[in-house]
């Protein structure tokens, strides 16, 4: 994965958003059942979902007339990992700053 974090992190500075993503942990939900879910009205719903599509978190799927979402959990765990990454980098550096410390 060669692309930025900056629009998922976007996408995930919204507490709503968070919500959104954590009701369709649980299973696939149309906008309208996340709605009676959550304190926000349905068309609000619709927005999240668009943006949450747009970055790639959540994929619409036609389920007969009805639209439900789901998450896309490969790019959340490809999220995860380059997380992961920065920090196990972050903690050899600071491992051999600690190093270059003690040996002073």
């Amino acid at each position: 994965m060669t692309t930025t974090l900056v629009p998922v992190f976007a996408a995930l500075g919204d507490e709503t958003r968070w919500s959104i993503l954590a009701a369709l942990g649980e299973g696939d939900a149309s906008a309208s059942a996340l709605a009676e879910r959550l304190p926000v009205s349905r068309q609000a719903i619709a927005k999240h979902l668009a943006l949450l599509a747009e970055v790639g978190l959540v994929e619409p799927v036609r389920v007969g007339r009805e639209v439900r979402y789901r998450v896309i959990g490969a790019e959340l765990s490809a999220t995860a990992h380059r997380l992961d990454a920065i920090g196990r980098e972050w903690e050899s550096r600071l491992a051999e700053i600690k190093r270059i410390a003690e040996g002073l």
